[in-house]
């Protein structure tokens, strides 16, 4: 049956584990993809809507959020596979690798906005 299912490298060593895990890990997968959706959709609504900031900052966290949120399909693809063998395997499960690098692009964007925003106030 492992030969069968995508991806092979996944699925071709360890044991069937409890599909509770499995669907557990697909969840948070499927998490993962919600929340890139929500940083896309957030960078495209900083630039296509009339929000007073000043211009160049609006458009670099637009972009910040826009990266991130192309950037997580990829980690959540990576994060699924490392997790799901690990469970096959019976190992602890490894550390997600986007934690850091998402909670700094949060804070850039935010940053920028902030600014943006205290710019925009003075005017």
């Amino acid at each position: 049956m492992a030969e069968r299912r995508f991806p092979r490298r996944v699925f071709e060593d360890g044991e069937e584990p409890d599909p509770r895990f499995s669907l557990a890990n697909e969840r948070t997968f499927l998490a993962w993809i919600r929340t890139s959706l929500a940083f896309t959709a957030g960078g495209v609504a900083l630039e296509a809507l009339a929000v007073p900031l000043q211009d160049t900052l609006r458009l670099i966290a637009a972009l910040v959020l826009v990266a991130i949120g192309l950037a997580l399909p990829v980690h959540a693809w990576i994060d699924w596979a490392r997790s799901e063998r690990a469970i096959r395997a019976g190992r602890p499960l490894p550390s997600p690798v986007a934690i850091l690098p998402v909670a700094v692009g949060v804070v850039l964007a935010g940053g920028l906005i902030a600014v943006a925003l205290l710019i925009g106030a003075d005017r």
